[in-house]
């Protein structure tokens, strides 16, 4: 198998673990903007976006908000973000995922 067929067998799986971990965050993000009680719009303000991208985030369609970014927006909501790498324990496949939520 080449290399590209290597990275094509392995690009689905990539972006359900995207998706996955994009709902995570984002079901964070709208816990925190209920939490606070903020509009739509004043989260937006605070995430240097519009309101009808807030909305459509929150309604499930965030596909145009990276990993990043959406880290970038809990941060605006007075969150700490650490990233923590380490070995797999083994009785799970290794994963991409938020703890605490």
């Amino acid at each position: 198998m080449t290399g590209a067929e290597q990275r094509e067998t392995h690009e689905p799986a990539r972006q359900s673990d995207d998706g996955a971990l994009k709902a995570q965050l984002v079901g964070k993000i709208g816990r925190l903007i209920k939490e606070r009680g903020l509009k739509q719009v004043e989260a937006a303000c605070l995430f240097g976006v519009k309101q009808p991208d807030v909305s459509k985030m929150l309604r499930g369609d965030f596909r145009q908000f990276s990993v990043e970014r959406l880290l970038r927006f809990l941060v605006a909501l007075g969150q700490d973000v650490e990233i923590v790498v380490k070995p797999s324990s083994g009785a799970e496949a290794p994963s991409l995922r938020v703890a605490r939520l």
